[in-house]
């Protein structure tokens, strides 16, 4: 009697994504920085200024530009227009979840939904976030880091003109 057996090997990856914002001034001049890692290799960074705001709308507008990069990419007839596909096929397939980090405490506990949220931009903001996160349709989690464990996308951030 002879057996065959069929092995499959599912590879999975995280996609790990590092934000950052901030405003000289509150409000005042603001920038973003963002960096994608897959498999611990950084496969897309961006950074931009975003116009007078406040540290916490740049926080939030980072996560929510993060968000949108990754559901652009994830779109087979869509491609960014600086630098084409972030992902391979074969990277989107295996991609089972997401997880952001961010220097922002009271971002990542409204986010979380462990702190409330009374201001209506902020709420606006959270709405966005939902809505982006229903379209990529993968786990997404949410991670406070200290300042120091983020320096890349504040370097980022700070290197903004």
């Amino acid at each position: 009697m002879t057996f065959c057996f069929a092995v499959a090997i599912i590879i999975s990856m995280v996609l790990k994504v590092f934000t950052d914002g901030g405003s000289k001034g509150n409000p005042g001049p603001s920038s973003i920085g963002i960096i994608f890692y897959l498999d611990n290799k950084k496969v897309f960074e961006h950074k931009e200024s975003i116009g007078i705001a406040t540290n916490n709308d740049a926080e939030y507008m980072a996560l929510i530009e993060a968000l949108e990069v990754i559901l652009l990419s994830f779109r087979p007839i869509r491609q960014l227009a600086e630098s084409g596909e972030i992902f391979t096929r074969d990277d989107k397939k295996n991609i089972e979840k997401i997880e952001f980090y961010s220097d922002s405490r009271l971002m990542v506990n409204q986010v979380n939904g462990l702190f409330k949220t009374k201001n209506g931009k902020i709420k606006e903001y959270i709405l966005k976030i939902r809505s982006l996160e229903m379209e990529i349709r993968l786990p997404i989690f949410y991670f406070y880091i200290p300042r120091e464990k983020n320096s890349v996308a504040d370097n980022l951030v700070n290197s903004v003109t």
